[in-house]
């Protein structure tokens, strides 16, 4: 078939690249100047199997009030009169139980697991280079209380095969050699092991170069109008440039997803979160981590990517703004300064970027009521981790063949919005 893939971030270019080997005639729309410009840009790096969790969890409500009080809170909030802020926030609380957690904990490790798989045969197969180390994440508890927190996700891990490691002081130290210079600061870690880290911006721009030898045409500087549609089905895109016909449109645009799709009645419920992140050229290795730490207080990730360290983390929800907040990037240095004194954050450059989160933290995969119109989109913070799986899953259900894992309770149908005749947002 003709498909176009709206978006050339990780999703959307691992979408293309799967479609094309299946053998599908595919057209990639962008309104940036390459792949990878936006979110997929200078994200925290780590590919994160086992240590993925969904953001509405059990506790967090409490947690949020106090983060509001913190200097160097994890969780930043500017509400404001936007309905669809309000209302994705409402939908989040109502997933913050310990029976959703456990529900939309398990659908994300299923499609990280998969994903694992999928990057590792993609990697084979291509030879694609990427900064990539295969060495686990390091989920560090600085009190005890953290420690003991931890227990729900072990049994989410363990009731799905995930290999961990509880660790002790002594046991993160020897994990990651650089914290034994303040080890008297942590109390113990959760290791998942099969975690790997790799620059998701150099992945996404030799992956396009892959597709565009199987045929993907890349129509970059490109703005998309209007999904067409006619008699129930999608029948193509209009952009500033042109009206393009297709038989299949994959919607990857991240947080711009719903935009696009609220005219058709397809309540989305996806909304931007804004990231940060902090890249600083390693002056000494020894003081630098081998993988990535996750430092649970303040919910950053610190990341080795060669030879520069990727630090990355915060939610901030304030709509769809990139502005860079200083007060964000004294967060970024306080918590890699504290756990990696040595390094020199004034060669650092300062980013940000929109993560399309939904509120039960479960990416959106799978077809739409209009015909012929799929969505990959609201992966949140693990889309680098989560794009080749998804890529397969899309490539399938584009296809019209049965996904290799359970791919329904992904699709937008789980909301109970969006069937025929029902355009309310509930």
């Amino acid at each position: 078939m003709k498909v176009i893939v709206l978006g050339a971030g990780i999703v959307g270019v691992t979408s293309a690249y799967q479609l094309a080997r299946a053998g599908h005639d595919v057209t990639v729309v962008d309104r940036q100047s390459g792949p990878a410009l936006e979110t997929s840009f200078a994200n925290a790096g780590e590919v994160s199997f086992g240590y993925c969790s969904p953001w509405a969890a059990p506790g967090i409500p409490m947690k949020a009030m106090k983060w509001l009080f913190m200097k160097h809170a994890p969780l930043i909030l500017r509400p404001k009169l936007d309905m669809a802020m309000l209302s994705w926030m409402a939908r989040m609380l109502s997933n913050c139980t310990s029976e959703r957690y456990a529900i939309n904990k398990s659908r994300m490790l299923r499609l990280a697991d998969y994903s694992r798989i999928a990057l590792a045969e993609l990697r084979a197969e291509t030879g694609i280079a990427y900064d990539e180390r295969m060495q686990g994440t390091l989920q560090l508890f600085r009190t005890q209380q953290q420690l003991e927190a931890s227990a729900k996700d072990v049994k989410a891990l363990a009731a799905d095969g995930i290999p961990y490691e509880v660790l002790d002081r002594d046991g993160c130290v020897r994990f990651e050699p650089a914290l034994k210079h303040v080890r008297d600061k942590i109390v113990g870690g959760l290791l998942t092991p099969k975690d790997e880290t790799g620059d998701c911006f150099k992945f996404t721009n030799a992956l396009a170069a892959k597709a565009e030898a199987l045929g993907v045409r890349f129509a970059y500087g490109t703005t998309i109008k209007a999904l067409d549609v006619d008699a129930g089905r999608v029948r193509g895109v209009t952009t500033d440039r042109e009206r393009m016909s297709a038989e299949a449109v994959v919607v990857a645009l991240g947080s711009y997803s719903p935009l696009l799709l609220k005219p058709l009645g397809i309540r989305l419920p996806v909304y931007p979160v804004k990231g940060y992140s902090l890249t600083i050229p390693i002056t000494d290795a020894s003081r630098a981590p081998e993988s990535t730490v996750m430092d649970e207080t303040y919910k950053i990730a610190i990341t080795r990517l060669g030879d520069r360290i990727r630090v990355g983390g915060m939610a901030e929800i304030s709509g769809y703004t990139n502005d860079l907040g200083l007060a964000r990037r004294s967060t970024l240095e306080h918590s890699v300064t504290d756990l990696f004194p040595g390094g020199d954050i004034s060669k650092a450059s300062f980013w940000s970027g929109l993560r399309p989160m939904t509120p039960d933290g479960t990416p959106v995969i799978g077809p739409t009521k209009v015909a012929g119109l799929f969505l990959n989109t609201g992966h949140g913070t693990l889309g680098w981790t989560m794009s080749t799986g998804s890529a397969r899953l899309i490539g399938d259900l584009v296809s019209g063949r049965l996904p290799e894992i359970d791919a329904r309770d992904l699709a937008i149908s789980r909301y109970g919005l969006n069937r025929p005749g029902n355009t309310k947002e509930g």
